[in-house]
Order: C-alpha cells, then structure tokens, then sequence
C-alpha cells in the first residue's frame, strides 16, 4: 500500500496541540500527540440562515452570485418587485414594467435578466416579454420566440439560455431552446426530454438542467438531467431525489448544485446535490428550512436560496472555513421594566438611563452593559422619559425628556451625572449622534414634531439648519459631521430618510416599512436599524416588527430578525454588534445582543473504520 507521502509528496507531522490554522494547512494531514488524533483542514459544508426577503414570494425570476442576486417578480399576489441580495441582506430595487411570476431569469444583481412568465393566474397564461435590468432599473428586450412560463435560464445578460418551459393552450411543457444575444432570441437545439418548473446553472456554452415535470395536470418530479455545450443537449447521470421546482447554483456545466424543491405536492425537500461534470452526489448539508420555489443564485462553493416558505432566506457554503450566521441571541435581563429610555454606548460598554416605568410613572436609575450583564450606576439629576443620548458610556449627554418637556443636558462621567448647559430648544423623544464635545440632536416633539437641529460642543448648544421631515421617533446615529435620520412619526407614521453632512440635511433613500420608535446605531455609512411600531395598513395596531435592517450609505438591506419585536426600548453598538433591551421586547425587561457572522479554519479529526 502506498503511503501518504509516497501518494502528496509530504509526511504527516507531528505536534503535540494543533498548529495555528490557516489557508496553508487545507488538504495537510497532521498528527496531534496529546490527543492520539489525526488532524486536517477539509472543506465543510452547511446551509445558514440569512436574512429575510423585504416581500414574502414565490417563483420569481432570479439569478446571480451569493453577493450579487437579484429576485424579480414572483407570487403572493402577482408582483413586480425586484429585491437585490449583497451577501448580507435583501434590498428593494427597481420594480418589472410587466408583473409576473414563474419566468425565466439570467445574469445577476448588477446586470440582470428576465423573461417569458405567466403575467396572471391562469394557468394557460404566458408572455415572450424580456426585461433587462441594469441594478435599478428595468427597460424591454428582445422578445422570447416562443411565450411560455416554469423555463429554466442562466447565463449572462448578453449571452443567455432558456430552456423548456410550460405554454399553452393547450398546456403542454416544451422542450424548447433559445439563446439570447444581448437584443434578441434564436432558437437552438431543442431538450432531450420536454418539461417545465426545473432550474439550471452555467453559461451560454457550458451549461446544466435537472429536474422538473412532465405532465403539468399531475405535477411529479423528475431524476433527468441534461448538459449543454453551446450547440447541443446531453443527457447526464440522473439526479439521486426526484423533485420538481428546484434552486440551482454553478458557472458551467462541470461544477455545480442543486436544492430543495418539491417531491410530489405538498412534500418539499431539504436534499442538496453537487454535481463535478459527470454525476451527482448527495451532499451532507441540508437546507435549514424545506423550501421550493424560491429565489436562487451562486455556485458550487456559495449559494442563495430565498422565498419560499414566506420570506425565509438560506445561504449555502463550502469552505474549508466553519460559518457562524449573524444573528440575535438573548443578552442579560434588564433590571426594571422600563420603556422610553435613553441609550449611548457600545454592546460591550452599554449605558441605559430614566425612562418610564411604564407611564406616568419614570425614573431615574442608570444601568451599565458589559455585553451580557447589567449592573448600576449613577441615577440621572431628573427621572423622566424620552430621553435622547449620545457619547460613551464613561462620557455620555443625556439631553430633553417627557411628560413636561424640558431643554436641560446632563452629562456622564462614567459614575456620575451632572447638569450641563440647557439646549435652545425644548424637546421630548429626539434623536442624536456625536460624542460629548462634538454632539448633534435633532428632531424630536415638543407637543408636535420638530425639524430642529442643535450641534454641542461640549459647553453650549448652537441651532444649525432643520431637518426636511419634522419628526419624533425615529432612528437617528452618527456623528455632528455625518448623521443619519430614518423613520419616525411626522405628520403620520414616515419612511423618509435624511443624512446630515455637517451643514445641510438631504433625503436618501427610504427604509422599506415606515415606523415610529423606531431605533439606530452606528455611523452614517454603517448602521444598523431595529425595532418600531408599524402603523395600521401594514399589520394593525400593536404591530411590532421582528425585521432589523442595514444601511451601507446607500441602500437598507434586511438583516437577521430579533427573536422578539421591540418599541420603546433602549439600543446600542454598531452593525457588527449591538443591543436592545426594554421597551415591549418581552417582560420588558428582554434584552437580545446582535453578532455579526464570523468565518473559522477548523481542524477535523480523520477517522478510519
């Protein structure tokens, strides 16, 4: 028998603890003394949780890269909407000239494409239209040859295939084939086997299909599976679990998945397979949550599966890196049940002051979070609620507050309060930034909503210029040169969003729901937005929203969902790590520690049998 060094080229060492790990020891075998274990850095596989679609749907239009897909159109009802996923979260883009569902998709986020689809519920339904979007939005193509809906596409924007498909009447699943050229269709070489509602991965002369139906009236999944080389189709080795209404993720036609998907109706699947250019093998990871018809897009080493159940999003890795999914995740309790507080600090050095016990009652007492406890300090000089903070939790401003709004500022030393100069302005349930000589309040409620700005220096208040949108209760963060306002309650529940350069303030683009009370930390590049109450056409009243979201200096993206949602609590950190605690989040006394995802080298134990 050969050994290992005879077969690599190299011996097995031998260390008495494993080595510092990095990209270097993928595929080395060592052998750790104090354990009697033989090690190695292998590739692993596994699904994680991502954050949620904006809008729950199903079979949209969708293609792209982990970092780089867009999900277009879709069910639940009809819709038009186009969602961009960046790696992190999904995000609003530009809407379909024509709603639709069931269509055919290729490219990506930046430069995507759509076509055919059934533009209504019926099932005979379809269109040849083609839409090409250029990462806001979409102008008309060239149109499919043939009208059909359930095709199968990939490929770029300029250089793409549709393949198969559903049309009718009367309906019948086609085996038809065109290729697109950046303006128009041509028909190729058609399928080898006719069918509809399967998906593919690859390019425009290197590609892949598996799955999908063959009688449309009773729908069952199919094992087939077809490669394609620019001219023809091949028939492959068969795919191991008979589904239909797959995801799909890959470059070409010699590496690549497949997931999900319904088996027979009203049975969905979990299963993964990895194709490597001659045949498929099932994979040990399994979707996190059984899904089918939903969004898709990657390839063989990072994919994105979304839609389907409701808004639920999956990310697939292989690396030879272990993944921990940013998530929520109890934190340490609150003292007292308290709403309407104020907030400054980090997720590691948190600070919590006043706010109402509930209503009327309020009270002074100030609380220090250390990333998992609570312990306290210095009480504030007067207990009330709406309190706005901003600073450090060893150099903190608490500034305005409720029921009787005043205009006094006192500042946090890291044990104690003192009174500081009054701000021009009486206010209640403002929002604020900055550091405690270089501060910035704004907005707010003094019996109704208020556009002012104050910047502080450390020893006074100056008025600066107003807001666009007077509001209260919004999520506001940054610093006195670049703030971020979003949300809020103005004349009703506000979507707006304003940045503040250092003189002026702007709208930029909306967050997706609009909501009071809502909460923001981190910078004007980076934050990180949570919490709220949503107003009534979007859920009713008492509907507190469990969504946190993103904000990159340009676009909001979701982010993962708090276990419980929150209104009136107290929030700090940054993107990366952050808290909430109180308000109506749980017993009110609820407090969830939010992590960004992380990425480990781990050794694996090799075993023999």
């Amino acid at each position: 028998m050969a050994t290992y060094e005879e077969i690599y080229g190299k011996r097995v060492k031998e260390f008495d603890s494993d080595p510092t790990l990095d990209s270097s020891y993928e595929g080395q075998v060592w052998y750790n003394s104090a354990t009697g274990t033989l090690k190695s850095v292998v590739a692993l596989e596994a699904w994680t949780s991502s954050a949620l679609l904006n809008n729950a749907r199903y079979d949209m239009g969708s293609a792209g890269t982990q970092t780089s897909t867009f999900g277009a159109g879709g069910y639940s009802p009809i819709s038009n909407k186009t969602e961009e996923y960046n790696g992190t979260g999904w995000s609003n883009g530009g809407n379909l000239g024509t709603g639709r569902y069931r269509l055919g998709a290729a490219g990506n986020a930046a430069a995507g494409l759509v076509f055919g689809g059934g533009p209504t519920g019926a099932s005979d339904t379809t269109t040849n239209a083609t839409e090409e979007y250029d990462g806001s939005s979409w102008t008309g193509g060239g149109n499919l040859g043939t009208s059909r809906k359930l095709i199968a596409g990939f490929g770029l924007q300029t250089a793409a295939i549709a393949a198969g498909g559903y049309s009718g009447p009367p309906g019948i699943v086609r085996d038809l084939s065109e290729s697109y050229n950046g303006s128009s269709w041509t028909a190729t070489n058609t399928l080898n086997t006719a069918r509809g509602w399967f998906a593919g991965f690859g390019t425009q002369t290197s590609g892949i299909v598996a799955a999908g139906y063959k009688i449309p009236a009773t729908p069952t999944g199919s094992t087939h599976s077809e490669s394609w080389d620019g001219t023809s189709w091949t028939t492959t080795s068969s795919i191991n679990t008979t589904r239909y209404h797959i995801g799909a993720a890959g470059t070409d036609n010699t590496a690549g998945l497949i997931f999900g998907g319904t088996v027979s109706p009203g049975t969905v699947t979990t299963a993964t397979e990895t194709w490597d250019g001659s045949s498929w093998a099932t994979s040990p990871a399994t979707l996190a949550t059984a899904s089918s018809a939903a969004a898709y897009g990657g390839n063989a080493t990072a994919a994105i599966y979304a839609g389907n159940p409701s808004s639920s999003s999956q990310e697939y890795n292989s690396s030879i890196n272990s993944f921990t999914a940013a998530a929520w995740s109890s934190g340490g309790a609150y003292p007292t049940a308290t709403e309407d507080m104020g907030s400054a600090g980090t997720r590691t050095a948190g600070l919590i002051f006043a706010g109402q016990t509930p209503a009327p009652g309020v009270t002074a007492a100030t609380n220090e979070y250390d990333g998992s406890t609570f312990s306290g300090g210095g009480n504030v000089v007067d207990g009330r609620g709406f309190m706005t903070g901003f600073g450090v939790q060893t150099a903190a401003v608490g500034v305005g507050g409720a029921p009787s709004f005043v205009n006094s500022s006192e500042s946090y030393n890291g044990s104690s309060w003192s009174e500081g100069p009054n701000m021009n302005n009486t206010r209640g349930n403002a929002m604020a930034g900055g550091s405690q000589t270089a501060g910035l309040v704004f907005g707010g409620y003094d019996g109704s909503s208020m556009d002012n700005t104050e910047t502080y220096n450390g020893s006074s208040y100056s008025n600066v210029n107003y807001m666009n949108t007077a509001r209260r209760g919004s999520g506001g963060c940054g610093t006195q040169t670049a703030a971020l306002c979003a949300g809020g309650y103005a004349t009703n529940f506000t979507a707006v969003v304003e940045e503040y350069n250092g003189s002026t303030w702007s709208e930029v683009t909306n967050i997706p729901l609009a909501r009071n009370t809502f909460r923001c930390v981190g910078t004007q590049t980076a934050a990180l937005g949570s919490s709220g109450y949503l107003p009534g056409p979007q859920g009713g009243p008492g509907n507190l929203p469990t969504n946190s979201i993103t904000y990159d200096g340009t676009t909001w993206s979701t982010n993962p969902s708090l276990a419980t949602g929150n209104n009136r609590g107290g929030q700090a950190g940054t993107t990366t790590a952050s808290f909430v605690t109180g308000g109506s989040l749980g017993s009110g006394t609820t407090t969830e520690n939010f992590d960004v995802g992380t990425e480990t080298i781990t050794a694996s134990t090799l075993t023999t049998s």
